[in-house]
């Protein structure tokens, strides 16, 4: 590598944040959680707690899949039509394939992810136009595939093992979702991907000079997640017993909001998994309590909508966008 390419590349290695910024998550979550008992003080309870974290788990896995996207500089607006794409593909084959059936939709979802991301790279056209066109294709074809209803799941043995109890009180679903965000955690700290990430993110043109293979970084980026979005449709056909092709589209404002509430910068190259896990369960616990605080839930989008330009405004990375469009 010459000098020049790595005096390129040595800012993307060397930028940090405050340190601070990677306590927020964990201070707004346990703020949350505080204001939330002393408005309902039955709310701090094991009954209550369980229903929490096994109605995040879909929404920590379609965040940590897209949070990885949102570190290479890109979006992925697909996560939940592709998930709910994928329940109607596991309602339809567990009869046939049995077991098999889970792996397949998972194949199948990081397919389509990967197939996006080779999109986004070889047709260079932006993440946020390729993902809405996907969107956008992805619903209609769950809509035609299940005959515009819901399919119903008559054998659930295959995929009820997420709705087991691990020590009696965690959910297997939120312990399957912590463990995915672990091993992609994990990946990243023992390969040379976290550099390529936040490389690809940080500054992309400095990425490819310093020798980092960035157009398969980011089809890997995508194909991680589909194969997220595919696993979280898994744990909503187990909750639900059918699939839809809408049952998880109310989860994409949801998981963008999870991304940035956990400090992901939007422009790529800051952030981490574990920041959208905790800003996941902020976003579930909002969404559990507004009603405890007498919130009616028709200002859940009003609140994600306020809570997604507050924080994109805290994490914008400002000296890598001289111009705001």
């Amino acid at each position: 590598m010459s000098t020049s390419a790595a005096t390129a590349a040595a800012p993307v290695a060397v930028k940090e944040r405050p340190r601070l910024s990677g306590f927020m998550p964990i201070i707004a979550l346990v703020a949350l959680i505080a204001a939330l008992t002393v408005a309902d003080p039955d709310f701090l309870t094991q009954r209550s707690l369980t229903a929490v974290s096994r109605t995040a788990a879909p929404l920590i896995l379609l965040a940590a899949g897209a949070t990885i996207v949102v570190l290479c500089g890109g979006i992925d607006l697909s996560i939940a039509a592709l998930a709910s794409l994928s329940t109607v593909f596991l309602a339809l084959w567990i009869p046939n394939l049995g077991g098999l059936a889970t792996l397949a939709v998972i194949g199948v979802a990081t397919l389509i992810g990967a197939l996006q991301g080779t999109a986004h790279v070889l047709l260079r056209i932006p993440s946020f136009i390729v993902t809405l066109g996907g969107m956008s294709i992805l619903s209609a074809v769950a809509l035609v595939v299940s005959g515009a209803g819901t399919v119903r799941v008559v054998d659930d043995s295959t995929v009820k093992w997420l709705d087991l109890y691990v020590a009696g009180y965690v959910p297997m679903s939120f312990m399957v979702a912590v463990l995915v965000v672990a091993l992609i955690a994990l990946l990243l700290k023992v390969t040379p991907l976290q550099s390529w990430v936040s490389a690809t993110g940080y500054a992309e043109s400095a990425a490819r000079l310093a020798g980092t293979p960035v157009d398969l970084v980011k089809i890997g980026a995508f194909a991680v997640s589909g194969a997220c979005a595919g696993l979280a449709a898994v744990m909503l056909v187990s909750r639900q017993f059918s699939g839809g092709p809408t049952m998880a589209d109310n989860l994409l404002l949801p998981a963008v909001a999870a991304i940035v509430v956990g400090g992901t910068a939007i422009t790529g190259g800051h952030g981490s998994v574990w920041r959208s896990l905790a800003g996941a369960l902020v976003v579930t616990l909002l969404r559990v309590g507004l009603p405890i605080v007498g919130v009616p839930s028709a200002y859940e989008q009003i609140l994600y909508g306020a809570i997604i330009v507050v924080a994109v405004a805290l994490t914008l990375d400002k000296s890598k966008v001289s111009i705001i469009k």
